[in-house]
């Protein structure tokens, strides 16, 4: 008989750590509200959430690193928005987080989700954070619990 994995979207006990720049604040506050907002409808505990604000995009994979080497968190949802300025310096800062990001969690086989926006105008980022796109927080968080989910079947 083939074991078939699939994740639920509900998990026990687990803790969840959340990063989120204050960069762009307008629209990284509505991402934070969605990640906080979908915990909430999913059962999880708030004292099971760790919310840590940073200055940029930039600083968010220091404090990932930080929380996925935390044994008590099982995953870490991170949030922000970049959005295309006069230079093509969002491209570093993209690239360099999205690649730190995948670095960390495969070190520590924790799932470190990306919810960083990466817009080319303020538009679309907040379309992206509870507009006519949806709310890409809400994703993340929903995406963390899967994740823990999957994970744990795995090790069974």
């Amino acid at each position: 008989m083939v074991k078939i994995i699939e994740g639920q979207l509900a998990v026990k006990k687990a803790k969840f750590g959340i990063v989120v720049s204050r960069f762009n604040e307008i629209v990284t506050r509505l991402l934070l509200e969605g990640a906080l907002d979908t915990f909430r409808r999913h059962l999880v505990p708030e004292k099971n959430i760790t919310v840590v604000k940073v200055p940029g995009a930039f600083e968010i994979p220091l404090v990932a690193q930080i929380l996925a080497g935390n044994e008590e968190i099982d995953a870490v949802c991170c949030l922000g928005a970049v959005i295309q300025g006069e230079t093509t310096h969002h491209e570093y800062i993209n690239h360099s987080v999205a690649n730190s990001l995948m670095e960390i969690g495969l070190e520590h086989a924790k799932p470190v989700l990306f919810g960083i926006l990466t817009c080319q105008t303020l538009e679309q980022a907040m379309n992206r954070a509870g507009g006519k796109a949806g709310n890409k927080g809400s994703e993340t968080a929903l995406a963390a619990i899967e994740m823990v989910s999957v994970s744990r079947q795995c090790n069974e």
